[in-house]
């Protein structure tokens, strides 16, 4: 196992490249700001290192250029964590208090931890429950029922998972709350069991079920522990949970569930917010196949949501890892720009022959991808893991999982290790605080292994700067980081995590706004690839010629209308040695004259070409002049002014 080092991170940087005409004289301080770099390798010999610091320079750099642009911004973070779940309190209750104390500053304090500024909290039991059998808050003998929740008690949470949660937020007083049931009581399912069943559909179990949850909101606020959001099912198209509790709710069931529960929440505890969904990114083909006969699988679920009544008391909704991509996540804020995405649960996992070395591996590469990077760019306000901490034998649990991973784990000589995940969580809740916002930053990398550079970056309330990159390659990569016109630049080893993080002070500043290119279209020749991919604020995909440079080769774009611009930036992606080597632009305003704008010669895969204050155009033209062995490609083509 992999006992955590903590550390300040290390940076890989990327500059940037300015060539053509009139060039402005670099922006920024005269005192550079002090990059500061924290490191995590798949091999376990860095974990969350602090190297030592670098700094900008002005000036471009011929390496993969990350641009940094904080002008550009995306949605606001509220927390980044895991769970702290039954299983999770039965196997910290086994230490010592000085060694249980020692484990949750690691995980919950901002200064010796990693920060951890989100939980999420299951309301009654999980699969992952150490007890015997499994429970709610107003469990009654079969066959009765408890309409005035006169049964009701949090007595269970009070021994081991209340006093846990009170310790962390003395800790994090930042930390926020996301709390969702596995199963409503019994009396109030179908199957008259907490293990799959449907909520019966009747008016006063809608209300009693509504009811029961702004009870647990109310009881865990007077407890110490106020709901910031709550879900009212997880994983509600997971009809056939492996022997833990679970509920089959149709998208029809839950709208009812939010109406009904909507008005009360409001009434009893306005910060707590409603989350819709709680599911994965895609409906799981598990789900699919069980759907009852005859019945829609509901593989819209969360725009069915979204598009009802219900949408009115929801904030936004909340997504899993266990089927689809986190693209899913921009297609519904696409639908529904004014909800909200939060990221819930992804649990790591090993193989049976897995060694400690591989799953260490494995989850790192896979989650940085995936979640770290993948998710927050893609509107995710929060990345949660499952548990935060379990036995050595992926335990204790009830049902469900054997074989999941943990943030931390405690071994039978109460030893206390960390793995992947406390790491790929750490990257972004060390550095990261609730209320930073997600600004715009170019990334080459998928979550599907392309093995180039991802990356995604943040401005914290404080005003600095925090840039998380993931290296997909096996291999070391040299890259550069630019803001303005000044760079830096950073080898990261193959298959790491890094932090950087700048101060305001000092640092370098944009001094242009980029112009979005919304409604563009572009066309290519050779028409080799999509000439859309150029223009798309998307740096993993891009436009190529398909056949070595020579001189005519053109993107044209137009920009619909006549538009104001003097700077060009011609990005050619991750792609070494796919820039042109010669470039001529050109502008028109009726697509049919041309007028020159600059030539120039290309030495790197980041071009920056200034132009005259105030050019305005309607076309442009970029075509290249030089002939050479590689492909072209424009992976991203940015207008500013």
């Amino acid at each position: 196992m992999y006992r955590r080092v903590l550390g300040t991170a290390t940076a890989a940087a990327v500059a940037l490249g300015l060539t053509g005409a009139a060039p402005a004289p670099p922006h920024g301080p005269s005192r550079p700001a002090e990059v500061r770099v924290w490191v995590t390798t798949p091999d376990g010999a860095e974990l969350l290192h602090q190297r030592p610091s670098v700094a900008f320079h002005p000036g471009a750099s011929v390496r993969t250029t990350i641009t940094v642009d904080p002008g550009r911004a995306f949605q606001t973070m509220d927390g980044f964590g895991a769970s702290i779940t039954d299983s999770t309190a039965a196997v910290l209750s086994t230490l010592s208090p000085a060694d249980r104390d020692a484990a949750l500053r690691r995980l919950f304090d901002p200064a010796s931890g990693i920060g951890i500024s989100m939980v999420r909290q299951p309301i009654g039991s999980s699969d992952f429950t150490a007890a015997a059998a499994h429970y709610t808050y107003d469990d009654v003998p079969a066959g009765q029922s408890d309409f005035a929740l006169s049964r009701f008690s949090i007595a269970h949470d009070e021994r081991q998972v209340l006093p846990l949660l009170r310790q962390a937020r003395r800790l994090n007083p930042e930390l926020k709350v996301v709390a969702t049931p596995w199963s409503p009581p019994a009396w109030m399912k179908t199957s008259d069991s907490l293990l799959e069943g449907r909520l019966k559909d009747d008016p006063a179990v809608y209300d009693a079920y509504a009811r029961y949850l702004v009870k647990f909101v109310r009881a865990y606020a007077a407890a110490g522990v106020p709901v910031d959001y709550l879900t009212v099912q997880n994983e509600p198209q997971n009809r056939k949970p492996n022997a833990y509790p679970g509920t089959d709710l149709t998208a029809e069931q839950e709208e009812k569930v939010v109406e009904a529960l909507g008005p009360l929440l409001k009434e009893a505890s306005p910060r707590t917010k409603i989350l819709g969904y709680d599911h994965n990114w895609a409906t799981h083909p598990d789900d699919v196949a069980n759907t009852p006969p005859g019945e829609d699988p509901e593989t819209d679920y969360p725009y069915r949501l979204l598009d009802g009544d219900a949408a009115k008391w929801l904030a936004g909704t909340a997504y899993h890892c266990y089927a689809g991509d986190p693209s899913a996540q921009s297609a519904l804020h696409d639908a529904h720009p004014d909800k909200g995405v939060w990221f819930t649960e992804c649990s790591g996992s090993h193989g049976p022959d897995d060694t400690p070395a591989q799953t260490f591996r494995g989850t790192l590469t896979w989650h940085a991808r995936n979640l770290t990077v993948g998710a927050t760019r893609n509107w995710a306000k929060s990345v949660l893991n499952w548990n935060i901490a379990l036995d050595g034998h992926d335990g204790p649990h009830n049902g469900g999982c054997g074989t999941c991973t943990a943030l931390l784990t405690v071994h039978d000589d109460h030893a206390v290790t960390t793995g992947a995940e406390y790491y790929t969580i750490g990257h972004l809740s060390k550095f990261v605080r609730p209320g930073a916002v997600r600004i715009a930053s170019t990334s080459f990398g998928t979550p599907s292994w392309n093995g180039q550079l991802t990356d995604v970056a943040f401005t914290d309330p404080d005003g600095s700067t925090v840039l998380v990159v993931h290296n997909e390659n096996d291999a070391p990569r040299d890259f550069a980081v630019a803001v303005g016109g000044q760079s830096f630049e950073y080898t990261l080893p193959g298959g790491a995590l890094a932090t950087f993080s700048w101060p305001k002070s000092g640092a370098p500043r944009a001094d242009r706004r980029e112009v979005p290119l919304t409604g563009a279209t572009a066309t290519a020749q050779p028409a080799a690839a999509d000439a859309q991919a150029a223009i798309d604020a998307d740096a993993s995909t891009r436009w190529s010629s398909g056949a070595a440079q020579a001189p005519g080769q053109y993107l044209r774009i137009d920009l619909g209308r006549r538009t104001a611009f003097d700077r060009i930036a011609l990005d050619s992606g991750d792609n070494p040695g796919d820039y042109a080597r010669g470039w001529r632009i050109e502008a028109s305003d009726d697509g049919a004259r041309w007028r020159p704008l600059a030539t120039g010669a290309g030495t790197g895969q980041l071009t920056t070409v200034d132009l005259p204050r105030d050019t305005r155009a309607r076309y442009l033209r970029i075509t290249g002049t030089a002939d050479a062995p590689n492909w072209w490609s424009l992976a991203d083509v940015r207008l500013y002014r």
